[in-house]
C-alpha cells in the first residue's frame, strides 16, 4: 500500500472547501436564530468563523445564482434569463481561476448549468444525461449531475465518462462519500491546495429524509414564525409536514458537516482549509402562505453564508451586518486564495471584512431581483421584480414590460418577518422620503448593471430604462 504524502501546509494558498445546499434559507438554521433547528455542527462552524447575518441571493433561483456563482457577472447582463438557460463554455469560470494559479480543482454533485437538459419536468431522464466535459466549467475532477430532485435515486459522472454511477442511500450522504474519498485517495496532497465545492441539493424538494430522521422529525411540535399562513387546513397540514422533513433534511446535511469536519481533523488538513458554507436561495415553507422560492421575502433571498478560515483566530465567532449577494461569491473564494479575478467584475472581496481589515462595506446595498419566468403558470410569469436590499430595508417594485411600480417597503429591524408592508401608505414625509431615497437606490443599480427593467418615477424621483 502506497504511503500519503506529507501534507506541506501553505498559509498564502489554504485549500478551499465550498459546500453549497440547494433551497437552505439561512433562518432554518440555529446559529440564524431557529430555536427548532437541530444543527450543531453547521452552528459550531458559526462560532468558530465569521457569519453574514443579511447575506442575500440575488436572483433567487438555481440557475441564475449559479451561473453568477461561477463566473461573479450578472445574470442578466449575460443573457442567463432563467432556469432553463446554460451557461456557455467561452465564460471565464471560477475553476479558471484556481486552475491557473496551481490549485487542484473537483466539483461534486448538482451542477445545473447545462440547461436542465431541455427536461424541465423529467428530472429522472436529465440525471440519467451526463453533463458534456467541455460544459463543465474546466472543473479538473468532475463527480457530478446536472440536477435530479429524488435523494433517493440520485446518478453521477465522473470526468468524460458517460456511465450513469448510482449514488448509494441518501443523495448528502453519498455526495460527502465522494467527497472524503476524493481528498483520502485521489488527491494528491504535498503537491497542490485544493479546491473543492461539494454541492448537494437537499434540501430542495420533494421533502424527503432517511427514514428514521423524517419519522422523528414529523412525531416533533415545532413552532411557527407569525408570518406562517395557509388557506384552509388541508394547506396547513401539508405546510406543516414539509416544514418538519425540511428540518430533517437540514439535520441531516448538519451530520455530514460534522462528518466532514471531523475527517480534515483526522487527516491533518483543518488548520490550512478554509471551509465555505452557503446556500443558493431559501424555501418559503409556508411563510406569507407561499411555498419554493423566487419571491422577494427574506425566506427565499436570505442564505446562509459562512466562512471559517483557520487563519483568522482573532474573528472566531463574528457576525457581519452587511448585506452582500451573489456577485460577492466569485471574487471572495479567490480573495481567500490570496487571488484576484482577471476581469472587472460588479462584486467585492468580502475578505477585508471576514479579515478584518474593515468595518463595512462602502455601498449601501445590493440589488435583488427576478428577471424572467418563461414557464406558464408560474409566479412571475406575467409580472417580474426588482428590489434594493440594505442593512435595514428592503424596497421592491414588480411590473411587466410597461414598467414596474413599487410594490413592497419593510423595515426589517422592527418588522423582520415582513408583515407590514409601508409602501402604499406612508404615515409621515419621513417615510416618504426614506422610500424615495431606496427608489433612487435601485434606479443607480439598475443603471450600473444595465439591466434592461423599466422602472417608472415614484415617490417624488425618476424612472430608469424609460422606452429609451
Amino acid at each position: 500500500m502506497t504511503a500519503k504524502a506529507t501534507y506541506r501546509p501553505n498559509p498564502d494558498r489554504p485549500n478551499i472547501l465550498i459546500i453549497l445546499s440547494d433551497q437552505l434559507r439561512r433562518q432554518a438554521l440555529g446559529c440564524y436564530g431557529d430555536g427548532d433547528a437541530r444543527t450543531p455542527h453547521i452552528d459550531q462552524l458559526a462560532r468558530d468563523g465569521v457569519r453574514f447575518r443579511n447575506a442575500c441571493s440575488t436572483y433567487p433561483i438555481c440557475v441564475p445564482f449559479r451561473f453568477t456563482f461561477m463566473t461573479g457577472e450578472y445574470a442578466h447582463t449575460r443573457l442567463v434569463p432563467g432556469i432553463e438557460w446554460a451557461m456557455s463554455p467561452a465564460e471565464r469560470t471560477l475553476a479558471d481561476e484556481l486552475n491557473e494559479a496551481g490549485y487542484d480543482t473537483a466539483w461534486v454533485g448538482k451542477w445545473h448549468l447545462d440547461g436542465g437538459h431541455g427536461r424541465m419536468g423529467s428530472a429522472k431522464q436529465c440525471g440519467m444525461t451526463p453533463v458534456r466535459r467541455t460544459h463543465q466549467g474546466r472543473w479538473q475532477r468532475w463527480f457530478g449531475f446536472e440536477l435530479r430532485n429524488d435523494p433517493f435515486d440520485t446518478h453521477y459522472f465522473v470526468d468524460d465518462d458517460p456511465t450513469p454511477r448510482p449514488l448509494d442511500g441518501y443523495q448528502t450522504d453519498g455526495l460527502f462519500d465522494l467527497a472524503i474519498n476524493y481528498l483520502a485517495h485521489e488527491w494528491q496532497r504535498g503537491e497542490a491546495p485544493f479546491c473543492l465545492c461539494l454541492s448537494v441539493e437537499p434540501p430542495h424538494d420533494p421533502f424527503i429524509a432517511p427514514q428514521e430522521l423524517q419519522q422523528a422529525w414529523e412525531r416533533r411540535q415545532i413552532k411557527l414564525p407569525s408570518n406562517f399562513a395557509a388557506q384552509s387546513p388541508q394547506q396547513r397540514e401539508a405546510f406543516l409536514l414539509n416544514r418538519k422533513r425540511y428540518y430533517a433534511m437540514v439535520e441531516n446535511l448538519d451530520d455530514n458537516v460534522g462528518r466532514m469536519r471531523a475527517f480534515l481533523e483526522d487527516e491533518g488538513l483543518a488548520d490550512n482549509t478554509v471551509l465555505v458554507f452557503l446556500s443558493d436561495h431559501g424555501e418559503m415553507g409556508g411563510s406569507h402562505g407561499l411555498r419554493g422560492k423566487q419571491y422577494p421575502y427574506e425566506e427565499s433571498v436570505g442564505i446562509a453564508l459562512i466562512v471559517t478560515d483557520p487563519r483568522c483566530e482573532h474573528r472566531r465567532g463574528i457576525v457581519i451586518e452587511d448585506p452582500t449577494c451573489t456577485e460577492d461569491l466569485f471574487p471572495t473564494i479567490l480573495g481567500l486564495g490570496g487571488l484576484m479575478p482577471r476581469n472587472q467584475l460588479p462584486g467585492v472581496d468580502l475578505v477585508p471584512l471576514i479579515r478584518g481589515d474593515m468595518e463595512r462595506l462602502d455601498r449601501e446595498g445590493v440589488l435583488l431581483q427576478f428577471v424572467a419566468e418563461h414557464r406558464k403558470g408560474v409566479s412571475f410569469h406575467d409580472e417580474v421584480w426588482r428590489g434594493v436590499r440594505t442593512r435595514r430595508h428592503k424596497y421592491t417594485v414588480k411590473g411587466d414590460k410597461f414598467g414596474g411600480k413599487p410594490w413592497q417597503f419593510f423595515d426589517l429591524a422592527s418588522d423582520p418577518e415582513e408583515l407590514a408592508n409601508l409602501v402604499d401608505e406612508p404615515e409621515s414625509r419621513e417615510l416618504r422620503e426614506l422610500i424615495g431615497r431606496h427608489h433612487r437606490l435601485l434606479c443607480d443599480r439598475l443603471r450600473e448593471t444595465d439591466d434592461p427593467f423599466v422602472l417608472l418615477p415614484a415617490f417624488g424621483c425618476e424612472g430608469v430604462n424609460m422606452w429609451q
